[in-house]
């Protein structure tokens, strides 16, 4: 059975739930989600977990994204990007590179947003965008987000290409529409891709199209530990590996934190945290 993580190249006009369902028949596994969703019109970076390796979802679930997004000024859609109904249209021709970049500071650092009313966030028991379908507009809490970078990479105006690395939770066509409030002129999302996710990059990605005419597409799969790279590895001794496959705790003096750990064989084991002086495991991974 396939286990661990393929870094997909989602391309446009695909939903993140039509990638993992292509997939799992591609890979002959049931098991299988995505990490972090990216909406039809994006491209990029989109982890999906096979096997045993589902038991990792969660932990990415608060990984930071990276995104080059296209920000098209003079231009309001309900749906906060360039596929929506057209709301309002402006002249943005006065808005210059230095006027975009004089604004860009003020959208850095830890912040509430309000969340898109087509967007997959449930109130009331119902998804956002079910509401936004059938007519309905109502009011949603902020949520805290931060965005940590936010540098503009090329202009030809209207349009404005950006790099945002922001949280967890972050919209990034709402951050356009924002921007566009900012600016006088309105704006939505002309373009979006993930170039990173978590500890993975486009770099790694591969396309759909070569995954499903890849001979053996389960050869592409990454070990489930890489998601944990920045954490330190331990291998532990025959005694400790014991204690972890019991789930039972054990002694161990190193510092405060998070580690990896294998048994001298090299398999990945856990994910384990020391807690006063103790060693505990987190989540597990190695075969039953």
């Amino acid at each position: 059975m396939a286990s661990g993580i393929l870094i997909v190249d989602k391309p446009e006009d695909w939903t993140s739930q039509d990638v993992v369902a292509k997939l799992r028949g591609a890979l002959h596994e049931r098991r299988a989600g995505h990490g972090g969703t990216l909406d039809p019109m994006a491209t990029g970076v989109l982890p999906v977990f096979f096997g045993r390796a589902t038991r990792a979802v969660e932990f990415f679930e608060h990984a930071e994204k990276t995104y080059e997004t296209v920000l098209r000024l003079g231009l309001v859609t309900d749906t906060q990007d360039i596929t929506g109904r057209v709301l309002e249209q402006r002249d943005a021709a006065s808005v210059t590179e230095a006027d975009v970049r004089a604004a860009l500071p003020r959208f850095l650092g830890p912040q509430k947003q309000v969340p898109p009313m087509y967007s997959a966030i449930k109130i009331g028991g119902k998804k956002l965008y079910e509401l936004a379908r059938a007519g309905q507009e109502v009011a949603r809490p902020a949520r805290d987000i931060t965005i940590h970078a936010l540098e503009l990479l090329s202009c030809a105006p209207p349009d404005f290409t950006l790099r945002v690395h922001c949280s967890k939770g972050t919209y990034v066509r709402t951050l356009c529409h924002d921007l566009g409030a900012a600016l006088g002129t309105g704006g939505c999302m002309a373009a979006l891709r993930r170039t990173v996710a978590g500890a993975y990059t486009a770099a790694q990605a591969v396309p759909l199209a070569d995954i499903l005419a890849h001979p053996a597409p389960e050869s592409l799969l990454l070990p489930v530990d890489t998601l944990f790279a920045a954490h330190p590895a331990l291998t532990l001794t025959p005694a400790q590996e014991k204690c972890c496959r019991n789930g039972a705790s054990f002694t161990l003096c190193f510092a405060p934190g998070r580690y990896r750990l294998y048994a001298e064989s090299g398999e990945f084991l856990a994910l384990g945290e020391v807690r006063d002086g103790r060693m505990e495991t987190v989540k597990s991974f190695f075969a039953i």
